[in-house]
């Protein structure tokens, strides 16, 4: 969507229509976009301006075709087909959902994703709220522009744990996908796993006290929260 000749930034609106056209016919009413080469890798490369609007064009166009069909921007901070992506963050693609004003648009967050550009995965869901549409849940080991794909909770059991919380805060009612490689492991099994400490974090916060919950929030109480969290993985 941010390619210099207009013909093929046209040819990868019209891809993204043809998979709406796709996801009508199999009955669903989602398409995730994760724009791999929409950015770019030296400074005074891209117009930022010129390359934020045309991501705002394109979506508009695909939302108002297929006003049924949620989009939703799956952000990346860097990769290897792109060292700074248009969007490049949470914020950056609440702003960006903001600036498109459909109500069928919204986000696909990845933890993963998240940790690479230093966010706290639960605010960051707390932020996106119910322009949430899709999760993806891995982990990884945060190093620099590393993006891991361990299996969800494995690295960073607080964090899984309140990502779980904050989708169950806000209502979220979207997909969970699993974005993990199982290049070492049998990837049955991982999924297997991956199902089954869901359904644990799951059941571990809904065990949390929420009147001591709220306690400790008002008083910023960081021991509190940690003896919390130690509480609620035991069910692990």
């Amino acid at each position: 969507m941010n390619h210099p000749d207009p013909k093929l930034r046209g040819e990868a609106i019209a891809l993204t229509k043809e998979a709406a056209k796709v996801a009508e016919l199999l009955g669903c009413d989602e398409v995730v976009v994760w724009s791999a080469y929409d950015g770019y890798d030296y400074p005074f490369q891209v117009d930022y301006d010129e390359k934020w609007a045309q991501v705002i064009e394109a979506f508009r166009e695909c939302c108002d075709e297929f006003p049924d069909i949620k989009f939703s921007i799956e952000y990346k901070p860097t990769d290897e087909n792109t060292r700074f992506f248009t969007v490049p963050s949470t914020g950056a693609a609440l702003l960006l959902v903001h600036e498109i004003d459909r109500r069928n648009m919204g986000l696909t967050l990845d933890v993963g994703h998240m940790l690479m550009s230093g966010e706290n995965p639960g605010q960051s869901i707390a932020m996106a709220g119910k322009k949430l549409f899709g999760i993806q849940l891995n982990d990884g080991y945060t190093r620099l522009a590393a993006e891991d794909g361990m299996m969800f909770g494995s690295v960073h059991p607080c964090m899984a744990l309140e990502v779980m919380y904050q989708l169950k805060r806000i209502g979220f009612a979207g997909h969970f996908y699993f974005d993990t490689f199982p290049q070492r492991t049998d990837p049955v099994k991982e999924a297997e796993y991956n199902i089954e400490r869901v359904k644990k974090f799951w059941m571990a916060v809904h065990c949390m006290d929420e009147k001591q919950l709220r306690q400790i929030t008002d008083e910023h109480d960081a021991l509190g929260a940690i003896k919390l969290v130690d509480e609620a993985l035991r069910i692990l």
